[in-house]
């Protein structure tokens, strides 16, 4: 069984990320401590829209992932007590870029220079390439930024800052790739640009043809990331974003491509249109959670900011993502989000989740039926837990997933949707679409799904063919969700006896909320769910 799982996980490998992993085993390097390349000028200065909030409650404490922490010790930057997570975004530096960030200066600088001295070069979370990505973005962003950069910035710092981009350019993440190698990418690009001079020249190069070719793969025809995690979406299209921006601050080097880049742009915004509930963020398919990634208004308006059109025409009763794979049913009152897509790519299925056929539903522009989020990327049971099958709003049969997740990023045999369809009837906006994960089990399970949207209700049919002992649909209500009276209700055709069981809810990393799940446990071929609301 076990070797059965890794087989089915490592089959899917690109060779460069086998090479890659071989290289990281084998190889060893040493920092480059040369002095830094001399720093560019802008033509402008760097702006882009605050919105995090702020991390920073003092020089010596921090909260990340909903957990505040002391940070005064040299050992908070790699403290085993503390999730990896956490520790990864304590060494990312985004308070830099947080609301009223200007006024946290003097705790930011203090953070810098404890930093040099506290995380020798190669050595930590730190060092490592996503966690130097993000950071070197962050720290360039603010030597082109419009208050003082060298002042935040030593000259120790930006010694550091050019070793860091060294280490990153001889680690770059080929063997996970996806936002991973995207990252490095616009790390590399942002150096290349803010520093100058014929190393930094390579850099930019570098960085710039990694950042073409990722982008002809990573996004696809319809505007969507291909990782399909609409929090991952929103991250990228960011990333897109402040390259423009970065080529309106240095025009001279960025200009050839900026065409491009408004086109990707305005593609993955209007994708993020399609996947945001009318609350205005994003549904949860895959890893997701608020919080991450800027909210749809936040990246609409930078890239207005930046001169670029965004489709803003009023959504049409079925909008259709297809080679992402997400349908929208929208009519006068209520929203679905249909999932009809593969888990991901292939090589990286690492943020899947087992949703296939799941649905997200909001009633007058309120969350009603939710996907359980993601709270945290620890190995252990609530990974597993939010991972699975039964943590969203679709069928699990003989309590089995529908793609085998495992570990914190691991997927074996995944389910391919097929059968694909949607349009609008007499009755409404509709979308239908099955998948073969169930297969590999003894009875060879086939699941088709089918949603139409009506006025005051939504039918959800299940057809299972193949044979199974039982079979399970779950549906997740929203916290302030009231179950029957004058909230929503739930009848079965045939009728069938249905459970409200507590569960969670896990909106933002660090946090679970207290909500119900209905259940629906059935051994037929077929059974309709209506979801009804007055």
């Amino acid at each position: 069984m076990i070797a059965s799982r890794y087989w089915h996980t490592v089959r899917y490998l690109r060779p460069i990320q086998i090479a890659a992993r071989l290289r990281l085993r084998i190889g060893k390097s040493r920092p480059d401590l040369r002095p830094a390349p001399g720093l560019r000028r802008p033509v402008k200065a760097w702006s882009s829209p605050r919105w995090r909030a702020p991390v920073l409650q003092s020089a010596t404490t921090a909260v990340f992932l909903n957990q505040s922490r002391d940070i005064a010790a040299p050992a908070a930057w790699n403290d085993p007590d503390y999730e990896r997570l956490w520790l990864y975004n304590l060494h990312y530096f985004d308070d830099l870029h947080a609301r009223d960030a200007q006024t946290r200066r003097p705790w930011h600088r203090h953070l810098i220079d404890r930093w040099l001295r506290e995380n020798p070069p190669g050595v930590g979370p730190g060092w490592e390439p996503y966690t130097l990505s993000l950071r070197i973005a962050n720290w360039a962003k603010v030597l082109w930024g419009d208050d003082d950069g060298r002042a935040t910035l030593s000259d120790a710092a930006i010694e550091s800052l050019a070793v860091q981009v060294r280490w990153l350019s001889n680690h770059l993440e080929h063997h996970i790739q996806a936002n991973h190698l995207w990252t490095n990418a616009k790390a590399l690009l942002m150096a290349g640009v803010v520093f100058d001079g014929p190393e930094a020249e390579l850099w930019r190069n570098k960085g710039l043809a990694l950042m073409l070719r990722e982008l002809k793969e990573q996004i696809l025809a319809d505007g969507g990331h291909y990782e399909r995690s609409p929090m991952y979406h929103a991250i990228v299209l960011e990333d897109v974003l402040d390259i423009i921006e970065l080529g309106r601050c240095a025009p001279a080097l960025l200009q050839e491509h900026d065409e491009q880049l408004r086109d990707v742009a305005a593609r993955m915004s209007r994708w993020l249109r399609v996947m945001c509930h009318p609350d205005g963020d994003v549904g949860f398919f895959n890893d997701a959670a608020f919080g991450i990634a800027p909210r749809l208004e936040v990246l609409v308006g930078y890239a207005h900011a930046l001169g670029i059109t965004i489709d803003d025409r009023p959504m049409k009763p079925v909008e259709a993502l297809p080679e992402s794979g997400y349908v929208r049913l929208a009519n006068e009152r209520a929203v679905v989000l249909c999932d009809l897509a593969a888990v991901g790519p292939d090589h990286q299925p690492g943020h899947a989740h087992a949703d296939t056929l799941s649905f997200e539903l909001s009633i007058d522009g309120r969350r009603a039926v939710v996907n359980g989020g993601t709270s945290t990327y620890t190995p252990g049971a609530s990974r597993v837990e939010q991972r699975s099958t039964h943590g969203h709003n679709t069928v699990e049969v003989d309590r089995q997933d529908s793609s085998e997740v495992w570990g914190a990023f691991r997927v074996a045999r995944r389910a391919r949707p097929f059968a694909v369809a949607w349009g609008v009837d007499a009755g409404g906006p509709w979308a239908t679409g099955s998948h073969d994960g169930y297969r590999r089990l003894p009875g060879r399970v086939i699941h088709r799904r089918r949603w139409q949207l009506l006025p005051g209700s939504l039918h959800v049919v299940d057809h299972l063919a193949g044979r199974f002992e039982t079979a399970r649909a779950n549906f997740l209500l929203a916290p302030d969700v009231c179950l029957g009276g004058s909230g929503i209700k739930f009848v079965t055709i045939p009728p069938i006896p249905l459970s409200a069981a507590p569960a969670y809810w896990y909106p933002e990393f660090g946090q679970s909320v207290e909500t119900q799940r209905v259940s629906a446990s059935f051994d037929l071929p077929k059974l309709t769910t209506v979801i009804q609301w007055q």
